[in-house]
């Protein structure tokens, strides 16, 4: 087993350069989109949690309670969700066949929780907001060489790191993904 990594901290102008560095993904290649979020996910994983973080003290500075009742009900729907992921053999296979789903109902579990906590508001800016941020700078971000590579030491299984971790633990390999694209375009085309 590899040892775990914490990624570099990317410099300002790589992780966020001029606009000849960003372009809108390719919606009918999915599988090409795919790709790049993932891989700008595990290569600027350390912007993105500064990114995540820097909001989350925000909202947490204008509503401290509201922000560390949002973290634990997310931290327990996350772990609950993995963990029944794992043991559970319906949702097992839920969760193998439908990856990003998975993922977008353990946020509107989240959601429906803190709304019965009324703090919704809390974790739309403090929770959502930032997701929603670097999943859109995720899908613009062209790759570049350095990224690609570290990626691939990655996947082959020469080091681990936090974000290649929890993508793991919600099935969002790049080699899942890209099977299950496969399977949707056959499926298509037939």
């Amino acid at each position: 087993m590899a040892s775990m990594e914490i990624a570099p901290l990317r410099p300002w102008d790589d992780f966020f350069p001029g606009p000849d560095r960003f372009a809108k993904p390719d919606l009918s290649d999915l599988t090409k989109w795919n790709n790049r979020v993932i891989s700008n996910l595990l290569y600027y994983q350390t912007n993105y949690f500064a990114v995540a973080a820097v909001l989350f003290l925000i909202v947490g500075f204008m509503n401290p309670l509201g922000m560390i009742l949002g973290g634990a009900v997310v931290t327990l729907v996350f772990v609950g969700s993995v963990w029944a992921g794992e043991n559970k053999a319906m949702i097992k296979n839920f969760k193998k066949k439908n990856p990003a789903l998975f993922v977008v109902i353990v946020m509107v579990a989240s959601y429906f929780l803190m709304s019965l906590c009324g703090g919704v508001m809390v974790f739309l800016f403090g929770i959502t907001f930032p997701l929603l941020l670097i999943l859109v700078h995720a899908s613009l971000r062209l790759r570049n060489i350095k990224n690609k590579l570290e990626n691939k030491i990655e996947g082959v299984g020469l080091k681990k790191s936090p974000m290649g971790i929890i993508l793991d633990a919600l099935d969002q390999q790049e080699e899942r993904m890209n099977k299950i694209q496969d399977f949707l375009e056959s499926k298509f085309k037939e």
